[in-house]
This record gives structure tokens, sequence and C-alpha cells, in this order.
């Protein structure tokens, strides 16, 4: 009986997902770098193009078969400094260096995001299932939350509703929700796979488009709000759960896949 021989991916192809990860990093440490410089709606920018980084190589690493450990550590170590430290040093350099003990929320939420990170590293450990929910507010989003609300509260709209309260008072409320939101155990949806076939799917498509075309367009009005929403649909779910003993709505089999929190090689992000 003929022996089918193993099919290895090139090398070329194995670091391109590392390669989406590395930019992930690049545009870290450059938000950090802006922010320090004043140039905090640069910094904003830069956060979010990371997060379209971190979204990209995960799926990169499935669709080529080239998800590694390496890789798997990799993006984790990457993801806390790119959505735990980078927007925390961010609102530092913009609001809380001018306090006195101000800068321990930029500590709150490093080592918030970085717990996270680790929590879920342990609990999907040799897990092959994708799931269909995360147990705590994934990295990403609550870093990406922190970095576009300088972007929101220099628009019109903030001004408009929220001209009363001082925006360095809701930021600081900002840092300590999301925080422990990170390290709680709130059920949040994963990212949906990219299929029309089904609606979940289909949603997934619409709102990654909508976020290209916002980052263009709309950059300042649409994303803070996009991950504020997020925030509130964990909190409302685990009321939820809580109070009907209802468990989350979310089908394995169609809405697991994930570029954030993905156990598998290449995907390992929350």
């Amino acid at each position: 009986m003929k022996r089918e021989r193993r099919k290895f991916p090139r090398p070329s192809l194995v670091m391109l997902p590392n390669g989406f990860t590395l930019a992930n990093l690049f545009f870290g440490i450059f938000a950090i770098v802006a922010a320090s410089r004043g140039q905090h709606a640069q910094a904003s920018l830069y956060i979010v193009l990371g997060a379209f980084c971190d979204a990209l190589d995960g799926r990169i690493a499935r669709a080529t078969n080239t998800g590694t450990p390496f890789g798997e550590e990799l993006d984790s170590l990457v993801d806390a400094i790119s959505f735990g430290l980078a927007p925390a040093l961010m609102m530092y350099f913009a609001v809380l260096r001018h306090s006195g003990w101000d800068w321990i929320l930029v500590f709150l939420f490093s080592a918030c995001a970085v717990m996270r990170l680790a929590r879920f590293n342990v609990e999907q450990a040799g897990e092959a299932k994708k799931p269909a929910y995360f147990t705590g507010l994934p990295s990403p989003a609550a870093g990406g939350t922190l970095a576009t609300y300088y972007w929101f509260s220099q628009t019109p709209l903030y001004n408009q509703f929220f001209v009363e309260w001082p925006w360095e008072t809701i930021l600081r409320f900002l840092m300590v929700t999301l925080s422990f939101l990170m390290i709680s155990n709130v059920p949040y949806p994963a990212w949906p796979k990219f299929s029309f076939r089904t609606l979940h799917g289909t949603l997934g498509i619409i709102v990654l488009f909508s976020s290209v075309y916002a980052l263009f367009f709309l950059p300042r009005e649409f994303f803070f709000p996009v991950g504020v929403f997020y925030v509130t649909v964990g909190i409302v779910l685990a009321i939820l759960r809580g109070v009907f003993e209802v468990p989350p709505p979310f089908d394995d089999s169609q809405n697991g896949e994930s570029d954030e929190d993905d156990p598998t090689p290449e995907g390992a992000r929350s």
C-alpha cells in the first residue's frame, strides 16, 4: 500500500500570519510613541490598525494551514502590548499624567489585560473546538474601546450629549469598567465565520465591511459606539443568565470562529 507523503506548508506561508502579528506589534509601539508626542488622534488610529492586523493573522493561519504553537504564544504576547499597555499609556500621556496617583489606572488596565490573556490560554490549552462565546471581555475589544474614546470625545456628537460630563472623569470610569470586565465571567459572543450561509456569518461580513468603510470615512463617530455596544451586550447577557438561568444564545457550529480568542494556533487572542 502506497503511503501518502504529508504536505508541509512553505516557509514563506508560515511567516505570513506571523508577519501580521508583528505588524500588530508595530502599530501598538507606534501608538505609544505617538501618544508620548501628544499625537493622541494618531495613536487611536494605530491601535485600530493593529486590531485589523490582529483580526487577520489567525484567519490567514487557518486558511493556509500554517498555525504553530510559536504563533499562538507570539500573538498573546503582542496582544498584551497592543491592547493592554498601548491604550493605557495613550490615556496616561493624554490625561492621567497630570494627576498624582491616576497612573495606577495604567497598571490596572494592563494587569487585567495580561490576566485575561493568561486565563484564556490556560482554559483553551489543547482544545481544538472554537468557543461560541468568551468568558470576560476580549482584550482587543477592551483596548480598542478605550483607544477610540479619545476619537469620540473630539466629535460634535460627544460635545452635544456629554458637555456637562468632563471626559477625563468618564475616562477613569471607563478604564476601571473595562479592566474588571476583562477578568470577569461575563459572556461575550465570538466573532462569527464569514459566510453567507448563516445569519450570524452574514452579520460578520457586514460588520467587517462596515468597519473598513468607517475607518476611512467615520472613524471618530463609529468605533467607540460600536465598542460600547459590544461591551453592553455582554453585560445584558450576564444579567439574563443570572435572572432567567438561560445559557449564552450562541451556536458553536455556526458562531465559534474568532479572530480574537481562537484556541487554534495563531489565533489565541483574548
